[in-house]
């Protein structure tokens, strides 16, 4: 760096847990001086690491409001839980901070714009942590929509199995959650672990039609195989006003596992990304291959703040809007089916218990390839789906 510019000034608020994840990607920017790591905060002690210090200097705070004016940093990475981001982000916003702010950015479109506001009175700006839309198989992805390699695109799907022991409900007061002292939580499967497969999804259908795709109506069927309060196990259909539909199939209770699929069928082929992993297959080739290369949101949004013409952010608040708007949907959605013991295998005890739903994965995958609901298919535990119109006018904050 040169070094009559100094490094930006980064703190980084909930270091603990995911935050650690955040503390590895800043600690190798923080020794070569791309960045100055000035503060972290957590209401729980600051664990150290050996991929994640805690350089010397670097303030440890339990209120983000004592960090904020005591160290004034340019960037604040936002990584609580869902439903404190938007208070956490108005402060550092009014301490003169951009957000790096963690997935989903906020819980309603009614917060949505808000933020937006927020952020336009003060001219700052937020970054999204949906790291997988910075990967360089999105774009090859894209690219190949863009030169017509698939034709028409008739459907996008996604299928992600994974499995979730018992003591992942019980990690926090928000975990399996639908609402906490009277604000929307929804930890569930679609708005928390599989959020990036959904938003995958939609960068496909943005990148078929030139602009972040606006739903208008989702039909859902959401199940558990536990007594939490929101789904581990649910079917999203979304449709846009035009383009194909995404249809989104997950579980947290797969004796399987899926890493997770984006799966973009045309009348001249398919193509399949595997979204964690950076592997993709499109038509005509013998083998699915890794494609290397991800953009990091921090680095980008540094960029970003040095040359905003020359470095458009990789995930504005904006560009997240659809994905908002899905969750908005979702609140209103009834409690999701909890399944009957005789249809799940458990297996371990206390904390390590896993609860697998027999041959969920055969579900998603007809759902995906067929772009159908479970009770489409007769599938015998299915449940009718719940609809919502969003046919109404579009927010003023639509981009």
């Amino acid at each position: 760096m040169n070094g009559s510019v100094p490094p930006t000034t980064v703190a980084v608020v909930g270091a603990n847990g995911h935050g650690h994840w955040h503390r590895r990607g800043i600690a190798p920017l923080h020794a070569d001086g791309r960045l100055r790591l000035v503060a972290l905060v957590d209401v729980q002690p600051v664990r150290d690491e050996r991929e994640a210090p805690v350089p010397p200097g670097v303030g440890v705070f339990t209120d983000h409001r004592a960090m904020l004016a005591a160290t004034r940093p340019e960037v604040v990475v936002i990584c609580t839980p869902p439903h404190t981001h938007l208070p956490i982000a108005r402060d550092a916003v009014a301490a003169g901070a951009d957000l790096l702010l963690e997935k989903p950015p906020v819980l309603s479109l009614a917060e949505h714009h808000e933020l937006t506001d927020t952020l336009a009175a003060a001219g700052r700006l937020a970054q999204v942590g949906f790291q997988a839309l910075g990967s360089a198989a999105l774009t090859a992805l894209t690219d190949a929509l863009a030169a017509g390699r698939l034709g028409t695109v008739t459907g996008i799907s996604t299928v992600a199995a994974w499995q979730r022991p018992d003591a992942y409900y019980t990690r926090s007061r928000w975990a399996g959650r639908r609402s906490l002292d009277g604000r929307p939580v929804l930890d569930g499967a679609l708005a928390n672990p599989f959020a990036h497969a959904v938003m995958q999804c939609l960068a496909v259908a943005e990148a078929l039609g030139g602009a972040p795709p606006w739903p208008v109506a989702i039909e859902v069927e959401r199940y558990r195989v536990r007594p939490i309060e929101v789904e581990d196990t649910a079917v999203l259909r979304v449709r846009f006003r035009a383009g194909p539909p995404v249809l989104a199939a997950v579980t947290l209770a797969s004796p399987e596992f899926v890493a997770g699929e984006v799966v973009v069928t045309g009348m001249s082929g398919q193509a399949v990304l595997e979204y964690p992993t950076d592997r993709l297959r499109l038509p005509g080739d013998a083998v699915t291959r890794r494609v290397p290369g991800r953009r990091g949101l921090l680095e980008n949004l540094l960029a970003h703040r040095i040359d905003p013409a020359a470095v458009p952010l990789i995930a504005p608040l904006a560009r997240t809007a659809p994905f908002t708007a899905l969750l908005d949907a979702l609140r209103a959605a009834p409690e999701p089916r909890l399944l009957d013991d005789d249809l799940i295998d458990s297996v371990g005890d206390g904390g390590e218990r896993i609860r697998h739903l027999r041959r969920v994965v055969d579900v998603l995958r007809r759902c995906a390839e067929r772009g159908s609901l479970p009770s489409e298919l007769g599938v015998p535990w299915a449940v009718p789906a719940y609809r919502a119109d969003l046919t109404g006018p579009l927010p003023d904050h639509h981009p």
